[in-house]
């Protein structure tokens, strides 16, 4: 990522990576498809938009975990393996940093 890359830029990349990827979402136990979760964080973000100053905020708030529930949103890549959809998104920001 530029220095010059502004939050919208950030957040469009971490949206578009999200529905354009080949795992499963996991929501409270549901399984989703990648175009669900990013419609779903969208809707987090709108809501959230406020608060959020970084992408690292827009990964908290809006793609950690359930509100209701508090569990943690996972992801459900191709070989089965899952992981934290926060941890998932924030290897994706540090690759698209150049990191």
């Amino acid at each position: 990522m530029h220095a010059a890359e502004s939050l919208e830029d950030s957040i469009k990349f971490l949206l578009d990576y999200v529905a354009q990827s080949d795992v499963i979402f996991i929501r409270n136990g549901q399984k989703h498809t990648p175009q669900e979760a990013a419609n779903h964080i969208k809707a987090k973000y709108e809501h959230f938009k406020s608060e959020i100053k970084t992408p690292e905020d827009f990964i908290r708030l809006s793609a950690s975990k359930s509100l209701l529930t508090d569990q943690a949103y996972l992801v459900r890549t191709p070989d089965g393996k899952e992981t934290q959809l926060s941890v998932w998104l924030t290897d994706a920001l540090k690759k698209h940093r150049g990191g």
